[in-house]
């Protein structure tokens, strides 16, 4: 993936709509209008498009990978940060600035800790959109590809799982030649979008067994001093 630059604001502190906006608990990604080169699936039944399948099953492949992201907000708010990723079902978002936000899931649940206001929010892993994304194996059964849309510059593939998340989608982007995924859009009930764009990207990493590690007990304890 090639090298770009983002003018970020490191100050910035998202909300919490906006850290889930990341692929956590909020409802789906934006839809994508019919037009020309847009297949849309109406039935469990339909057969997975043959792009979909090649881009699930190289993304699929890539067992770990680390880089840098920027997200705009559903207003146009902007921050950034570093990403690490391990399948299946580890993830970790660390936003640059003061705030000090992290974004953590160790494969069983996915915790949201905002160090300076001492909150910790904790969602089960299997409820988020991120569960597409962290599986060991991308699974597009069972009617999950609502779209498939290509282009000469970009393959967009929008999913769906009511079992999973509710009514949440997710759509994602990719490079059509390397099947590198580029970015994300998670839209939530409001129709209020926020996109994650990943850039720098090096695959086959080793990360630190602590990476992906959700303090259990520190999350019970901020909670039950919160009450």
């Amino acid at each position: 993936m090639k090298n770009s630059s983002f003018a970020t604001n490191n100050d910035f502190a998202p909300t919490r709509r906006q850290l889930l906006g990341l692929g956590l608990v909020l409802a789906g990604a934006a839809a994508i209008n019919v037009v020309p080169g847009v297949q849309l699936l109406a039935s469990a039944q339909a057969a997975v498009p043959a792009t979909a399948q090649k881009i699930a099953d190289h993304f699929s492949s890539v067992k770990s990978m680390t880089g840098e992201f920027v997200q705009f907000g559903p207003k146009g708010e902007q921050t950034g940060g570093k990403f690490f990723l391990e399948r299946p079902g580890k993830i970790r978002f660390n936003y640059d600035g003061t705030s000090n936000f992290r974004v953590i899931s160790d494969g069983r649940s996915v915790v949201i800790l905002n160090k300076r206001l001492k909150t910790s929010d904790l969602y089960p892993l299997s409820k988020t959109p991120l569960k597409l994304l962290l599986d060991d194996k991308i699974d597009l059964s069972g009617g999950r590809v609502k779209s498939v849309k290509e282009e000469n510059d970009v393959t967009t593939i929008q999913l769906a799982d009511k079992s999973v998340f509710g009514s949440s989608k997710i759509t994602m982007m990719f490079d059509p030649k390397s099947y590198e995924l580029r970015q994300w859009t998670i839209t939530d009930a409001q129709g209020k979008d926020t996109t994650v764009m990943i850039f720098n990207v090096r695959e086959g990493v080793n990360f630190a067994p602590d990476t992906f590690a959700i303090d259990y007990t520190a999350n019970r304890e901020l909670n039950t001093k919160s009450r």
